[in-house]
């Protein structure tokens, strides 16, 4: 008493089988499997059947594993490399923050300098400027008067005796 499938489930498992057949005679066709089928390893998996399947069941079941390795190596490394970056994002802002301390203090210390330098100048030039001016003529000739004076009483002196 065994049950009979209805003909629409037959028609689609045929249906599927002519469709798997296709699928694989596309991919027996296609040139890279066919280059590898003539290839020396092709050659010799195509020899011993039990060794290509194992291969292949090695291969699909290690794709899994592979791949959770491969994305936590890019995880890490994009960790790593996103930790590098806030580092040195960091490193950067410190020294940036250094270099305008230093700055300002540069800036500060050249301003000191340069008001120093310039009442120095002023001060130098004025001093400079008075003690090498000429003298007023109304000194200056008070002061001749004074020394011819002198010097013609010296002459006096000298012609008496």
């Amino acid at each position: 008493m065994a049950k009979e499938e209805p003909p629409s489930v037959s028609r689609d498992l045929q249906e599927l089988q002519r469709k798997l057949c296709l699928l694989l005679e596309s991919f027996q066709n296609n040139s890279k499997v066919v280059a590898f089928m003539k290839s020396p390893v092709g050659r010799y998996l195509d020899k011993h059947p039990f060794l290509a399947l194992t291969v292949l069941m090695f291969v699909s079941m290690s794709a899994i594993p592979v791949g959770f390795f491969l994305i936590i190596v890019v995880l890490t490394s994009l960790g790593a490399l996103m930790g590098a970056i806030i580092l040195e994002g960091l490193i950067i802002s410190v020294c940036g923050l250094s270099l305008l301390c230093i700055l300002c203090g540069l800036g500060f210390v050249s301003l000191a300098i340069s008001g120093i330098t310039m009442v120095s100048y002023v001060v130098v030039s004025c001093l400079m400027s008075y003690w090498f001016s000429p003298r007023p003529l109304t000194q200056q000739s008070a002061n001749t008067d004074c020394q011819l004076a002198m010097k013609s009483t010296d002459f006096e002196g000298l012609y008496q005796e």
